[in-house]
């Protein structure tokens, strides 16, 4: 074995690869795609999602390639018949309770998977209200699906800002800012990252979603000016 490398099979195929490279790293670089929602590049990965699951052989459970890495001798198949059924169920379960209406690559995954939108509908959908407490976006945890991107980017993997975390338990967890506090009075620094990497629409700039709703451009700007205007104002006051 050349030193520093390991050897493996990946859906019947022999491979190499640099030790502590991950499955799905791996995976890219012979040009075989995965599906994956919680990860993103620039993100830490933390597996939260398991769409991106492969099987191994020998392994008990599926294994989620985003963080598991390749070992010598180690045989993976992506494509298995165990690991589609289980990204039909994955997708299935977050379209029974969160509206993905905006999520065009979580839509391409459900036409890939055959995933049947309404199999479980006694489900009871998320539908928390929207949140409009700054001039810069809305927060629309109705089409949240707790991926953790934008606490992370929020936090170590970009701005250090930390104003925003999970809150809750279960069905109830939802993303908050600490002691839900209105984002002008967190540390939130508004440099928008955390909408760059959203992938379902849950965050969106303020004056896209009122052109979404109708607003002209007009009204639009003579809104968001004056909202942070006013803020502006009370800030100074209480200084």
């Amino acid at each position: 074995m050349t030193a520093n490398l390991v050897q493996f099979t990946l859906d019947g195929t022999p491979a190499q690869a640099p030790a502590g490279t991950t499955i799905l790293k791996a995976a890219q670089q012979l040009g075989i795609a995965i599906p994956t929602i919680c990860y993103h590049d620039y993100c830490t990965a933390n597996a939260l999602c398991r769409i991106c699951v492969v099987e191994v052989k020998g392994a008990r459970v599926l294994v989620p390639a985003c963080t598991a890495t390749v070992q010598d001798g180690m045989e993976i198949h992506t494509q298995s018949e165990r690991v589609q059924r289980a990204r039909r169920v994955i997708l299935e379960m977050l379209y029974s309770t969160v509206d993905l209406s905006e999520a065009p690559e979580i839509e391409a995954m459900a036409a890939a998977y055959d995933v049947d939108c309404q199999r479980f509908p006694q489900a009871e959908p998320r539908r928390p209200p929207l949140i409009d407490d700054n001039p810069m976006y809305v927060r629309d945890y109705a089409k949240c699906i707790l991926c953790w991107r934008c606490v992370q980017v929020c936090a170590e993997d970009a701005q250090y800002t930390y104003a925003i975390n999970f809150k809750g338990r279960g069905y109830e967890t939802q993303i908050s800012t600490f002691y839900e506090v209105p984002m002008p009075e967190s540390t939130c620094v508004f440099c928008g990252q955390c909408i760059g990497v959203c992938p379902t629409g849950a965050l969106k700039f303020k004056r896209q979603y009122l052109l979404e709703i109708g607003y002209a451009i007009e009204e639009i700007l003579q809104m968001t000016r004056s909202e942070r205007g006013g803020r502006r104002r009370r800030a100074e006051r209480s200084a």
